[in-house]
């Protein structure tokens, strides 16, 4: 981890596909900010339930049709988070599954200049235990009254 300056701007982002927190965490206070990307969890048929009707097949979007949709709902989702991040010189990513990963790739290609970006596999955790988590990485010498008592099973940071 590399030393912090006084005008470097750390941020953290707890990510899946349905939402992300976002919290610039300083020695003294913290804004947390919470997006969603309405993606469904299952994408449904269209009407309110199946039917028996002939034709009930078509009324099922295309396969490559509900790709395109989550697709390109995902892509405004990283854009908005990463408009959340331009005023961020170090990032660290935290999340369960690949969004944390998609999110890094997306960062990469559109930052300009370096960014530290660490990323680590984490489960759910509360709003306190994520902000605590994010002012722990970036300011490791100030106490806090809350642990993430959640096990890290990977960092990766570069």
């Amino acid at each position: 981890m590399r030393k912090q300056s006084t005008s470097d701007t750390s941020a953290g982002v707890w990510i899946d596909h349905r939402e992300a927190k976002i919290v610039f965490a300083s020695e003294q206070a913290q804004a947390v900010t919470h997006i969603s990307s309405h993606v469904e969890k299952q994408l449904r048929r269209a009407g309110s339930s199946p039917t028996d009707a002939r034709f009930e097949a078509q009324l099922v979007p295309a396969d490559d049709l509900r790709e395109k949709r989550l697709t390109g709902l995902l892509a405004r989702f990283y854009d908005e988070v990463i408009g959340n991040l331009e005023k961020a010189d170090s990032v660290l990513i935290i999340g369960p599954g690949e969004a944390k990963n998609e999110l890094k790739k997306r960062l990469e290609l559109n930052r300009r200049g370096g960014r530290l970006l660490c990323l680590e596999v984490a489960d759910s955790m509360t709003e306190r235990q994520f902000v605590s988590r994010v002012r722990t990485h970036f300011h490791p010498s100030v106490p806090r009254p809350i642990s993430y008592a959640g096990e890290i099973l990977h960092r990766h940071c570069r």
